[in-house]
């Protein structure tokens, strides 16, 4: 420490998956570090996730390889608290260097030295790297279409934890992606008249033939796809580990009372204006649900696999009359809706981290991980690397390339001198 700076060679910033995960790779390749979080460890876990939330891959799948749940049947989906305890045990099995209650407020790049200058709420740190590890949810986002009515208690879904927090009436969820579309489920069985707003998205099968839909994405190579396909950087999947896991079927939804409507556009003078999209949403991710089964009945005949027959799964309801006959407007009162739920996704939030690592739009620009500004790393992107990037699983092998890039790095910090 000197001058009251504490001088460490790497600095992590967030102990949710991703910071852990870089952690444990830094250890094994003896890289001097520290993670700092203002919180708790998986805070986000903890208080940023609905009470019944559970987590949306089978506990075999969804973990580090380090470590397996405790006392979870292998195909189970293990509860939010379970994942926040999961990575607390984990920090303590490896040992992790975190210090929680610390916030970072800015880092900057030291003049005259290398590394960068991080001030926090701890002090003045010193670090010749940083990795921001975040992670991708951090700024919910609640588009600007939201009506300017102070009758309607709107909330985003990063604030939603159950139906009694809601008053009572109707409720309109926006977005049906895996988080929009399980807490409108939930609010249904609970009662509640329920409409639900549903853009493009995909829907994979729960499971297939015995096997699991991560199982299938896995031996079809589509875990590791390195680049989403053009059009399709912001749709939306719908999956859920909810009830036990099951595949999401929009039809059903609808047949037990759910209100179906297309994506909203706008709002004015008390009505709700959708597009007329909703039978072309509903069949696109029909046909990414089917697309999956034909390739996983390839994948089986190829590899003459003895797994049972599933022809119901082809099965399909026929069009409710939400798909044939669409709501494209919609008088809230005269429908009893004075609840909205934007389940609109999130933002990055970068504003502390003051350095040239991002791009007019101030979107990281990076090579999985490693950022155009050098000492700078970005951990647990939506795609960082792959299509598993932002999974538990897929964070740890993201974590481990960014620690062996480190290391290249420390190699050449210093010229090697020669008697």
């Amino acid at each position: 420490m000197k001058n009251n700076i504490q001088e460490i060679d790497t600095l992590i910033v967030g102990a949710g998956q991703a910071g852990i995960a870089m952690s444990e790779h830094l250890t094994r390749q003896q890289v001097p570090h520290l993670v700092l979080e203002k919180n708790r460890v998986a805070e986000a876990w903890r208080t940023r996730r609905w009470d019944s939330l559970v987590a949306n891959g089978p506990a075999w799948h969804d973990r580090f390889p380090g470590m397996e749940f405790p006392n979870a049947h292998p195909d189970s989906f293990v509860k939010k608290e379970s994942v926040a305890d999961y990575f607390e045990a984990y920090v303590e099995k490896f040992e992790v260097p975190v210090r929680t209650g610390v916030e970072v407020y800015n880092v900057t790049q030291t003049k005259g030295v290398s590394g960068f200058n991080v001030e926090t709420s701890a002090g003045t740190f010193h670090a010749q790297r940083v990795v921001s590890a975040t992670g991708a949810f951090q700024t919910p986002i609640i588009p600007a279409i939201a009506p300017n009515d102070d009758t309607l208690h709107q909330i985003h879904s990063a604030s939603y934890r159950n139906p009694d927090q809601l008053p009572d009436g109707a409720i309109m969820v926006v977005g049906a992606g895996s988080s929009g579309v399980q807490i409108a489920e939930e609010l249904l069985q609970s009662g509640r008249e329920v409409y639900l707003s549903v853009g493009p998205h995909d829907r994979p099968p729960r499971s297939y033939r015995g096997r699991d839909f991560v199982w299938w994405l896995g031996v079809l190579g589509l875990w590791d796809i390195a680049a989403n396909e053009p059009g399709k950087e912001h749709v939306t999947i719908a999956v859920s580990g909810a009830q036990g896991g099951k595949t999401i079927d929009f039809r059903q939804l609808s047949k037990a009372g759910m209100n179906l409507v297309g994506r909203t556009e706008s709002f004015e003078n008390g009505r709700a204006y959708f597009a007329n999209d909703l039978g072309t949403n509903i069949r696109g991710g029909d046909a990414n649900y089917l697309s999956l089964l034909d390739r996983a009945d390839e994948y089986i005949a190829k590899n003459g696999l003895d797994l049972p027959e599933e022809p119901e799964a082809r099965s399909l309801l026929d069009d409710p009359a939400c798909m044939t006959n669409p709501t494209l407007e919609l008088d809230l009162e005269e429908a009893g809706i004075n609840t909205i739920i934007w389940a609109t996704g999130y933002s990055n939030d970068y504003e502390w981290l003051q350095v040239d690592a991002f791009d007019e739009k101030g979107k990281p620009q990076h090579h999985r991980g490693v950022s155009k500004a050098p000492g700078i790393y970005f951990l647990g992107l939506p795609w960082l690397s792959r299509r598993g990037s932002t999974f538990i699983w897929g964070v740890w092998h993201d974590a481990k390339y960014i620690a062996d890039q480190i290391v290249i790095q420390r190699q050449y910090q210093f010229y090697p001198e020669h008697p």
